[in-house]
C-alpha cells in the first residue's frame, strides 16, 4: 500500500510541476500549436464582395504630373512668399484665424455646458443639412447651380474675376 501511495504522490508531483499542454498537434520545430483551418465561408464572402464592386472602374487621369517632389514644392512656396508685397498682412490674417478658432472653441464649449442646448443645436444642424441636401444636392439642375456658385466664389476669392 505504501508503494501505491508513493507512486500516486510522485505522479501528482509530476503533474503539478509540468504545465499541461493543449491537445492540439505541434510542429516538431515550433513551440506554437498549429492553427485551425480557415472557414471557407469567409473566403466566399470576400469573393462575393469583390464581385459586387466589379462594376466600379478606376481610370487613371491623362495628367502625367507624377509624384510631387518636396524640394520643388518648397522652392515654389519660397517663390510665392518672396513675390508677396505685404507680408505683414499674411501674419495678421493667420493670427486672426487662430484667434477666431480659439474663440469659437470657447463659445462651443460654453454652449455645450448648457443642459438642453446641445440637443437643440444638433436638431438645427440636422434640419439645415436636410434643407441643404434638398435645395442643392437632390436635383441635377440645383447641383449645377451649386457648382457655378462655388466656381464664382473661387474666382472672387482668388481675385481672377
Amino acid at each position: 500500500m505504501a508503494t501505491a501511495y508513493t507512486a500516486g504522490a510522485s505522479s501528482m508531483v509530476a503533474a503539478i510541476s509540468r504545465p499541461r499542454l493543449p491537445s492540439t498537434s505541434f510542429h516538431p520545430r515550433s513551440s506554437l500549436p498549429n492553427l485551425p483551418p480557415r472557414p471557407s465561408s469567409l473566403s466566399l464572402k470576400l469573393f462575393s464582395d469583390s464581385n459586387r464592386f466589379s462594376s466600379l472602374q478606376i481610370k487613371a487621369s491623362s495628367d502625367e504630373s507624377g509624384p510631387v517632389d518636396a524640394g520643388e514644392l518648397f522652392s515654389d512656396l519660397m517663390e510665392r512668399w518672396d513675390a508677396l508685397e505685404n507680408k505683414s498682412t499674411v501674419f495678421i490674417y493667420g493670427g486672426g484665424a487662430i484667434v477666431a478658432v480659439w474663440l469659437s472653441s470657447i463659445i462651443v464649449s460654453a454652449i455645450n455646458s448648457v443642459p438642453l442646448l446641445p440637443k437643440v443645436m444638433e436638431l438645427v444642424g440636422l434640419g439645415y443639412t436636410g434643407w441643404f441636401v434638398y435645395r442643392y444636392l437632390l436635383f441635377k439642375s440645383s447641383r449645377k447651380e451649386l457648382a457655378t456658385d462655388i466656381e464664382a466664389l473661387k474666382k472672387k476669392i482668388s481675385g481672377s474675376e
